[in-house]
């Protein structure tokens, strides 16, 4: 519940590109460049962008510890957002036996875990109260305000987009109560496709579902493990979130200035 993570034309879109191109990623885009090249030889081309949900694309509104402290003092949570934040880093890093996977279908065993361990609150329905939230557009916002105008130039310009996210099957009402789910050609969701991230699988199927080559995509995550290495291990490309790329537009620019 809440994971913790934390150009109207293409001409237009493209200036953008190449001043954010040449500025601000000139070395690491050379080596990125001859890296690829080695590779796969001759010109570098993407076909389709995947992007991480949670810590990349959106990330709650407030944090997650604030909000479970909120709803949970007339429950009788005691904790304080510090201690809760602890709690919850501990259990999340905890191994979990119930399942193969955490988010299986809506993934509430594995999140009703987390919350009582995170504040020592079993309370069926404080649970069900922090579920619900966690599935309003309100509880999120996005990490980058252009995010949409970006996918949409890429798009034009022959891109396809799909979300590649370990999630539950929230994701899609959470995105079409955000009004982000027409920005995306497909969504590759850990509960639907029974595998998570870093598991080469789920990239694979998102490869699948826009009908590309493994080498002819590029995931955008947060995560070195899940996004980067996982990524990576199935054949495609990959840029992290917050250190190599910092905004949309700069992933833009990566795609077009090839």
């Amino acid at each position: 519940l809440g994971q913790q993570k934390c150009w109207g034309s293409t001409a237009a879109a493209a200036a953008t590109a190449t001043e954010v191109g040449s500025k601000s990623m000139g070395f690491w885009l050379k080596d990125y460049e001859d890296y690829r090249k080695s590779l796969y030889g001759g010109n570098i081309t993407h076909k389709a962008l995947f992007v991480d949900a949670v810590g990349t694309l959106l990330v709650p509104a407030q944090p997650t510890a604030q909000i479970y402290r909120q709803m949970g003092e007339k429950y009788g949570v005691k904790y304080s957002e510090d201690e809760i934040l602890n709690r919850y880093r501990w259990a999340y890093g905890q191994p979990w036996g119930r399942s193969r996977l955490r988010y299986v279908d809506d993934g509430r065993p594995f999140w009703q875990y987390i919350v009582s361990s995170s504040t020592g609150c079993s309370n069926a329905q404080y649970f069900e109260e922090l579920y619900n939230y966690f599935m309003t557009e309100k509880a999120w916002q996005l990490c980058d305000p252009n995010a949409g105008k970006v996918f949409q130039a890429l798009r034009n310009a022959g891109v396809k987009v799909a979300v590649v996210s370990n999630f539950d099957t929230r994701l899609r009402p959470l995105l079409r109560a955000l009004g982000c789910e027409h920005w995306f050609d497909a969504m590759a969701v850990s509960a639907e496709v029974a595998a998570e991230k870093p598991n080469p699988t789920i990239f694979l199927k998102a490869c699948d579902l826009l009908g590309v080559k493994p080498e002819d995509a590029v995931h955008v995550g947060d995560d070195r493990r899940n996004d980067i290495w996982g990524a990576r291990d199935a054949g495609c490309d990959a840029w992290l979130w917050g250190s190599e790329v910092h905004s949309f537009q700069e992933v833009f620019a990566l795609l077009m200035c090839h």
